[in-house]
């Protein structure tokens, strides 16, 4: 394990204090906070190498080249992939709307009668599949592709308990794509994603997996997820705002039609017509995030010398804590899994009588950082008959003490709605 003051002091918004209290912030699974050593990273790089990579021929432009070059390669190998695999985005969003875009550009073109790979092919008797668990961002792009090209939309229900319930028959022959979530941003539900992906290949789909809230907590081994595609943000584990991954398979990064064209992402340019460059660079039009890929290449540095182990565990025994903390109030009821079994560290509840914002702003109240809301998961919360909930989402650098002062903001919130809590034995 690890020293957590000494993780702590790496913070500096840490020690902030808000509404005259100390902060306690538990909603790192909207952003995470960023440790000196990735704000010097990036603050080194501008001050030392900013220049535009692989372009100029002097001496900055190389050394931001390598730099840039070098994130890729950090990046890679924390998530155990090859290089010439990591495709650097804006953020998670837009890694998944390459893989939708590339799906109805290459339909475009097959109606052209221009060759393309026929995996990418999509149109009226396909199917996409996803679940119901599933944030906006990978929801609203498989509908928009499914609008665009006439194929139909499929998903996995949830239980009452906030699992998956991997029914038959979802996935079937008319299945292109499966794009499911590895981990619940608003339920903290681990799914089973090595065994949704062999059910998608057993039928000739490819798979795609939303990576956000499992990278930055758990050891991910993209090769081992069975995925073909694999999707996250820097700026929930540890990194700069700005900048995602896409991950891909090689031979299917390559045969995919590009995103966006300008810049940099050719191979050759003609007045009339050009060609693209290999990936990763077909995808990387214009000028990229440099400084932001060279401070979440640091991220991925300072998360391996802690250990993504020791964080997993420390996770787990700290949302075991708030579980049984929060199954003390009366009042209170957990969205989502109450046990640990296949769990992450998100834990959304509501409070009888109380609107889960009103939470939120009384915790607030108290300095206590929390989100609010559907959190991008509003086919979720009408399954669960919640209008919204109030979450915690810890991170590495949470402990007990965080946890107990958000349970006396959630009893303070229910004193002032009039409603104070009964603590069960």
């Amino acid at each position: 394990m690890f020293d957590i003051a000494k993780v702590r002091a790496d913070f500096p918004i840490l020690s902030r204090t808000v509404r005259g209290g100390p902060l306690v912030y538990l909603d790192s699974g909207a952003t995470s906070q960023k440790p000196f050593q990735v704000l010097d990273a990036e603050r080194h790089f501008y001050e030392n190498s900013n220049a535009a990579v692989h372009r100029g021929a002097h001496a900055l432009a190389e050394e931001a080249t390598d730099a840039y070059e070098g994130a890729r390669e950090t990046i890679a190998t924390f998530v155990c992939a090859e290089t010439d695999e990591i495709v650097f985005t804006k953020n998670a969003t837009e890694a998944i709307n390459l893989v939708a875009y590339a799906f109805s550009n290459a339909t475009d073109k097959a109606r052209q009668g221009i060759e393309v790979d026929q995996r990418f092919v999509i149109g009226p008797g396909d199917s996409i599949v996803v679940s119901e668990m599933e944030h906006h961002a990978n929801l609203i792009p498989w509908q928009e592709l499914c609008s665009k090209t006439g194929a139909s939309l499929r998903w996995f229900g949830i239980t009452d308990e906030g699992r998956l319930n991997i029914e038959s028959g979802v996935i079937d022959s008319t299945t292109k794509i499966v794009s499911i979530v590895h981990q619940s941003n608003l339920l903290g539900t681990i799914n089973p994603v090595r065994e949704i992906m062999e059910m998608a290949h057993a039928v000739g789909a490819l798979g795609l997996v939303d990576l956000c809230q499992s990278v930055p907590h758990m050891p991910v081994d993209v090769v081992d997820l069975g995925a073909d595609f694999a999707a996250w943000s820097g700026h929930k584990m540890l990194g700069p705002t700005g900048i995602g991954i896409l991950w891909g398979k090689s031979d299917l990064l390559n045969s995919m039609p590009p995103f966006l064209t300008g810049g940099s992402m050719i191979e050759m340019v003609n007045i009339d017509h050009s060609t693209f460059a290999p990936a990763p660079k077909r995808f990387e039009a214009g000028v990229p995030m440099v400084a932001q890929a060279v401070g979440l290449a640091r991220a991925c540095e300072y998360l391996t010398d802690l250990g993504m182990e020791n964080i997993f565990t420390h996770e787990q025994e700290l949302t075991a804590y708030t579980l049984a903390e929060l199954a003390k109030l009366q009042g209170v009821r957990v969205i989502g899994p109450t046990d640990m079994v296949e769990r992450g560290s998100a834990v959304s509840f509501v409070v009888d009588g109380i609107h889960p914002h009103d939470v939120g702003h009384l915790m607030d109240s108290k300095g206590v950082a929390v989100r609010v809301g559907h959190h991008c998961c509003w086919p979720t919360c009408r399954r669960l008959d919640v209008p919204a909930t109030t979450r915690f989402s810890t991170y590495l650098y949470n402990d007990k003490a965080d946890i107990d002062q958000a349970i006396l903001g959630i009893m303070a919130a229910q004193d002032f709605f009039g409603s104070a809590p009964r603590v069960s034995a």
